[in-house]
């Protein structure tokens, strides 16, 4: 298995398109990436929530990630791309296509439909999966407000890295900080997926991030990151509640993928990401 020692920021990329949200535009994907490095975010997820990946056809997919993987090499930023919330065939072949061009690191969803309730079925599921990328690092998307798949996540992990050889962790989308905290453990990878609780997250341990946010103002999560971990505890918290607040007006213009997309749109105008696909922008 090829090496991965990530940690720091990674940000959940909006999918571009042109035509408001009917064709990709790959040719957004390069500055998206210049203007991140600039930023001091070094990594990227593709194709998960904040991506619309389950809004692209199979194909869409595919040539996202090419495009992600092209510029990302060029520019030497850490690609990840989520390859769950199809069809199992689908999710198969994108696997099998993440291996193929050698991203850095695969994510996966649960099954949305025939939803695993325990621990042992949603190891085998991805067990499943992650032997078609058997040399790629392979975490998993605990997202349970999204998906409703809520097993225990330490139980999970521990059983999880003794049945997947490529297993490294997962990104942890929850309010619940006692579980994920609970998680973190010498040689695992946990990377935080909640911004509204950086703060408490970087204190409890936390030091890999992937927010929506990070899109917009990463400059506000690297402070809370250099407070926290200097001991400016007050600092630190005031920050919090300034990204919270933000984070409560985006919200005021739609669903958290739409309202951040068009929050995104006006900090960056010169990043032509367009609107989401419909169900979210019906």
């Amino acid at each position: 298995m090829k090496p991965f020692n990530f940690t720091g920021l990674m940000a959940p990329v909006f999918t571009p398109y042109t035509n408001s949200n009917e064709t990709l535009n790959l040719d957004a994907i390069e500055p998206y990436v210049e203007l991140l490095k600039a930023k001091q975010v070094n990594g990227v997820l593709v194709n998960g929530t904040s991506g619309e990946g389950m809004l692209l056809t199979t194909e869409e997919r595919m040539l996202v990630t090419e495009a992600w993987q092209k510029a990302c090499k060029k520019h030497g930023i850490t690609l990840m791309v989520q390859i769950g919330g199809a069809p199992y065939p689908d999710v198969v072949q994108l696997a099998r296509h993440a291996a193929q061009i050698d991203v850095d690191a695969v994510l996966c969803l649960p099954e949305l439909y025939f939803k695993p309730k325990t621990c042992e079925k949603l190891v085998s599921y991805l067990k499943g999966i992650a032997k078609h990328c058997h040399t790629t690092p392979f975490f998993y998307y605990h997202i349970p407000m999204f998906t409703d798949v809520n097993v225990h996540m330490p139980t999970f992990l521990d059983s999880a890295e003794k049945e997947i050889p490529n297993f490294l962790g997962i990104k942890y989308t929850s309010g619940d900080l006692d579980q994920g905290s609970a998680c973190l453990k010498e040689g695992r990878t946990i990377f935080l997926g909640a911004d509204t609780i950086l703060c408490g997250a970087v204190a409890a341990g936390f030091d890999s991030f992937i927010m929506t946010t990070l899109n917009i103002c990463p400059e506000v999560a690297i402070e809370i990151i250099a407070d926290v971990n200097r001991g400016a505890v007050k600092e630190a918290r005031d920050k919090q509640r300034k990204l919270n607040a933000l984070i409560t007006t985006i919200l005021e213009h739609g669903d958290w993928v739409s309202a951040m997309k068009k929050a995104f749109r006006e900090k960056c105008p010169s990043i032509v990401v367009g609107d989401t696909r419909p169900p979210l922008n019906m």
